[in-house]
């Protein structure tokens, strides 16, 4: 008994000194922020307080005393770079940032945790009230970024965001040559900013085609971007902050031609670093032409190395001379992008300190990834990745089309092989992309997941949080829509996500862009691939049935969701689906034109009342995917393939015990078979190749490995896979083979069956 109350006089303390932190409904909050934080912080609370008043209708008020708070900002540098800590102690949540960017996701994340959505702008995901927010007394929370620098560059945006931000801020309107020049001026870049954050990121590149005004060149974007924390940059062609597609003509003096006029070139990029030399820049170094095109003015092999060695060289010292200090304490990049790769290849010597920047093939697929030598440089590596492009063989600037499986591995690939320093996703106009800009995001927070889980806070237990671990897009779906319809959009989002990253709605006309033969470029063409009129069927049911679920789950969403659920679910399933119905359904091909018409006057003049006035273009660079067919203009199919998968296809088997079983008929002594591979690039400069073995006996080892823009390259593009023909000889007197698919050095090429197939029976 004298035990019991010993311990409970020990207890009794520690029980009437816990205390829960709180925040009810209609309640004020107290916050000390301490002094001398830059901006960011600022900008951050003023977030959250919005954030608080719409959750919980509570006001939020800046206190001076530590003691006086509810909430406490302080800095601990021993965290990591950007992370931060959420602590509960004796009811006060003290929010820990390792620096100023730390401290501004940590108050952001405290949002998330009150349901707020990082798309409550830019999606009008409406948060829903709360009558308190509570986190347990001993709760802990820790967090930081795998990726040093995680951005999104804008572009492609004369179809949408540049129509719509002009519509915005008319005052920042100027006229050049007789025509308006968009602006994406600070009111429209607070908005991105403010967005990013959410999604805790911190590097940007603006857009840069010539419809838009250059970021810099626009009164309050620099001011804007400090005032967020945001670091600019630009593109591979985009070097030393300038934007020369936009700018050359305004400010540039006679070609765009190192070679030629370099005194000119310098003084050009020399103005912008002088300009902003005080400014958060992460500098592009090297040079390609005006707009997305080759250096001008070299040809030969020899000649691009020179030149392009000398660049770099110039503008290091540039930099030395204009910042005062020494050009490797300046974060720059270097972007071995299309024919740049090969120059890199061919002897370019970029500094240590200088962040490789490595590409995708504009469609996902990452051209390569580093060596030893490479991961061991002082200044990493990095990555530039597309969900939009516009260019060979042809363009997606429409619908969120990239598959986020495909994102998701390249991405957690590129992570593993150490490129860690910085990731930049090209988000064409931001929508509707939002998903996969999130997905990017998220995995550039966390970095090492392959198989992505997200741990939503649901809730408090004794001293740890309750944490949910769940997919990604459950998560997603689940915070921008409740629990009620959740498995239904989940089902209904991967069924679209599989359809259209099998068949981009923009590539279903069987047309190309930027080729010799203007016939590719009009003339409606069966689909790519091995298509045949059961599989089209298959296709179009399953298209109608995801669009049908759609417009039932529509009614179901709560009011206040419902313009979110348009804009991220409803319009870019049911547009797909319509497309599909152009190309597919004779029948039902001018009735789809309208309704793709139809839906996209309402995400422009209807939803979020007609809050999104121009910034969805159902027609970019109105190419002829986009135009009126008629059913005789539509190319007809194969009733069946010549072609059957073994196994019905059900599996992929790379287990050696587990071989795919081949009948043949008595006396048959060879076989043809087909191989489906993903059309990947190797992951360490090995080539991609396999051997097929038939009843232990092996083929040559073949390669498939393409190079950039050849004819191969486009056709595995638009069919979204390689294929490689084989055939073996196997034993006349026997029917039945074993066949397994050997990748070489599997684990360093990346190779991934898709698929084996054999010469159907009857053929």
């Amino acid at each position: 008994m004298r035990r019991l109350l010993s311990l409970a006089l020990i207890l009794l303390p520690a029980i009437l000194w816990a205390q829960d932190f709180i925040i009810p409904s209609g309640s004020r909050l107290a916050v000390y922020v301490p002094e001398g934080g830059r901006s960011v912080v600022h900008s951050a609370l003023d977030m959250f307080g919005s954030d608080v008043q719409s959750v919980l209708s509570s006001n939020m008020k800046h206190v001076k005393s530590q003691a006086k708070a509810d909430i406490v900002l302080s800095i601990d540098s021993e965290l990591p770079r950007e992370g931060f800590r959420l602590d509960v102690v004796k009811g006060r949540l003290h929010i820990v940032g390792a620096d100023d960017h730390g401290l501004a996701y940590g108050l952001l994340e405290v949002s998330r945790m009150m349901g707020v959505s990082p798309w409550v702008y830019w999606a009008d995901c409406t948060p829903r009230k709360l009558s308190e927010f509570v986190l347990a007394e001993g709760f802990h929370h820790q967090q930081s970024p795998a990726v040093a620098y995680r951005g999104i560059f804008i572009n492609d945006e004369d179809w949408g965001l540049s129509p719509w931000a002009t519509r915005q801020e008319p005052e920042a309107w100027t006229i050049r040559q007789g025509r308006i020049k968009g602006a994406i001026g600070p009111k429209v870049s607070e908005r991105i900013f403010q967005l990013m954050i959410r999604l805790r990121a911190n590097y940007y590149w603006p857009a840069m085609h010539e419809c838009s005004q250059p970021f810099f060149t626009i009164q309050g974007n620099r001011e804007m971007a400090a005032k967020y924390g945001i670091y600019i940059g630009g593109s591979h062609c985009e070097p030393m902050g300038t934007s020369p597609a936009a700018e050359w003509a305004i400010s540039g003096v006679g070609e765009y031609n190192y070679v030629t006029n370099r005194d000119n070139v310098l003084d050009f990029w020399r103005k912008r670093v002088e300009e902003t030399k005080n400014q958060e820049i992460v500098y592009t170094i090297g040079m390609r032409g005006v707009h997305d095109g080759a250096m001008q003015g070299v040809k030969t092999k020899e000649e691009k190395l020179k030149y392009l060695q000398m660049v770099i060289d110039d503008q290091r010292q540039m930099l030395a001379d204009v910042k005062g200090v020494s050009s490797d304490n300046v974060p720059q990049v270097f972007i071995p992008y299309k024919e740049v790769l090969d120059i890199y290849h061919s002897g370019l010597k970029v500094p240590d300190d200088v962040t490789l920047m490595w590409t995708d093939d504009n469609y996902g697929y990452i051209r390569h990834f580093p060596d030893s030598t490479e991961r061991a440089r002082s200044g990493g590596n990095g990555v530039y990745y597309h969900v939009s492009y516009w260019g060979r063989p042809h363009d997606y600037l429409w619908l969120n089309s990239l598959s986020p499986s495909l994102l998701e591995n390249e991405m957690c690939a590129a992570y593993h092989r150490g490129i860690s320093n910085v990731w930049v996703l090209n988000v064409g106009d931001i929508k509707p992309s939002e998903y996969q800009i999130e997905l990017f995001m998220q995995l550039a927070w966390d970095g090492d997941s392959y198989d992505l889980l997200h741990e939503r806070h649901t809730g408090v237990m004794g001293n740890s949080p309750v944490m949910e671990r769940i997919s990604f897009i459950d998560y997603f779906v689940q915070r921008e829509f409740g629990d009620d319809q959740k498995k239904e959009i989940v089902d209904v989002l991967r069924t679209y996500f599989r359809l259209s990253s099998e068949m981009k709605p923009e590539h279903m006309s069987g047309t190309r862009v930027e080729e010799s033969d203007k016939a590719y470029w009009n003339t409606v063409r069966p689909i790519p691939g091995d298509w045949t009129k059961a599989r089209i069927a298959q296709r179009v049911k399953d298209y109608q049935s995801i669009s049908d679920r759609v417009e039932s789950l529509s009614r179901l969403v709560p009011a206040e969701r419902r313009d979110a659920f348009f804009q991220l679910v409803k319009y870019p399933v049911q547009a797909a689906a319509q497309m599909n119905f152009k190309f597919l359904c004779p029948e039902r091909c001018e009735e789809a034109y309208d309704s793709i018409q139809s839906l996209t006057y309402i995400y422009n003049k209807v939803c979020a009342h007609g809050k999104w006035d121009g910034i969805m273009d159902a027609s970019p660079r109105n190419l002829p995917v986009f135009q009126k067919v008629t059913a005789d203009m539509l190319p007809s199919y194969p009733d069946v393939s010549e072609w059957e998968p073994l196994d019905n296809g059900d599996r992929i088997v790379l287990d050696d015990d587990n071989p795919y079983l081949l009948t043949t008929p008595l006396g048959t002594d060879s076989v043809t078979l087909k191989v489906h591979l993903t059309p990947n690039h190797p992951y360490a400069g090995d080539c991609l190749s396999f051997r097929i073995s038939v009843d232990g006996v092996q083929s040559d080892e073949v390669q498939y490995q393409t190079y950039d823009r050849s004819e191969e390259w486009k056709q595995n593009v638009l069919r979204g896979y390689a294929v490689r023909i084989l055939t073996l000889p196997v034993d006349a007197s026997k029917t039945q083979h074993e066949v397994r698919f050997l990748p070489v050095r599997r684990f360093v090429t990346g190779v991934k069956l898709l698929g084996i197939y054999k010469k159907h029976r009857d053929r």
